[in-house]
C-alpha cells in the first residue's frame, strides 16, 4: 500500500497502450518488402517493449552492432510513423483507472523512452491522454530510462516531490529508474514481458496483473 501519493506516472507502450500490432507490422513489412515470409504477431509481441531494437532483432536477428542496423532502424521508424495509430489500443481497464485517478484529484502523466517524434503525435491522437498533465519522452532529457532524469523531470513539471509519486511500468528499466528517482514503483505484468523476464526480481515495491489493481495499492479501490 502506498501513502500520500500525489501523482501517478506511467510508462506508455505495454503499460497504458498496446502498440504491439503496429510495431510488429512495421517490422514485418520490411520482411515482406524483401520477399521474406511474414511472421505471426505473437513473435513480435514479447519484444514490443524494446522498440526498434526488439522488432529488428525478431524480424532479422539484428543487433545494434550490425553495420546495417541504423539504416534499417530508420526504415522501421518510417514504416511505424505511417501506421502507429492504426491498430494501437488502450489496455482494458486503463480508461477506468485514469477516470478514478482524476476523481480522486490525482495528477497523472507519462514517462516513456519513445522519442517525441512518435510519442507526441500518438498521445495527441488518443483521447485518453487529454487529461495527462505531462508527457516526457525518451529525448526530452539528456538521458533515457533506466536513468532517473526523465522521471525527475516529470515530477518537476507536476510540481510534486518524487517521494510523493509512483511510477508504473512493464520493464525492468522502469523499476530501476523509479527507484533511482526515489519514487514508489509498480511492475505491470500484463504488458510485454518476454519469456526471460522475471518481474519478481526487479525489486518493484508492488506488482499488478491488471490496471485496476493499482487502485487497491492507492487505497482508493
Amino acid at each position: 500500500m502506498f501513502h500520500d501519493v500525489r501523482a501517478v506516472l506511467f510508462d506508455l507502450d505495454g503499460t497504458l497502450i498496446d502498440s504491439a500490432p503496429d510495431l510488429g507490422l512495421a517490422a514485418d513489412k520490411m520482411r515482406t518488402d524483401r520477399g521474406m515470409p511474414s511472421l505471426p504477431l505473437d513473435r513480435y509481441r514479447p519484444m514490443a517493449g524494446a522498440g526498434a531494437r526488439g522488432m529488428l532483432a525478431e524480424a532479422f536477428g539484428l543487433t545494434p552492432q550490425h553495420p546495417d542496423f541504423e539504416v534499417l532502424r530508420e526504415e522501421f521508424f518510417s514504416n511505424y510513423e505511417q501506421r502507429m495509430t492504426c491498430l494501437t489500443t488502450v489496455f482494458d481497464g486503463v480508461a477506468s483507472l485514469i477516470g478514478q485517478l482524476l476523481e480522486n484529484k490525482l495528477n497523472w502523466g507519462v514517462v516513456t523512452n519513445k522519442s517525441s517524434r512518435f510519442a507526441v503525435p500518438l498521445t495527441q491522437t488518443m483521447p485518453l491522454f487529454a487529461t495527462a498533465r505531462t508527457v516526457v519522452c525518451g529525448d526530452t532529457t539528456p538521458h533515457a530510462k533506466p536513468h532517473p532524469a526523465p522521471l525527475l523531470e516529470a515530477a518537476h513539471r507536476l510540481g510534486v516531490e518524487p517521494g510523493h509519486c509512483i511510477y508504473v511500468g512493464d520493464d525492468e528499466r522502469d523499476i530501476v529508474a523509479g527507484i533511482a528517482a526515489g519514487m514508489g514503483t509498480v511492475a505491470a505484468i500484463y504488458g510485454y514481458l518476454g519469456e526471460r523476464a522475471d518481474p519478481q526480481q526487479w525489486g518493484a515495491h508492488a506488482v499488478i496483473n491488471s490496471p485496476l489493481e493499482l487502485l487497491k495499492l492507492l487505497n482508493r479501490a
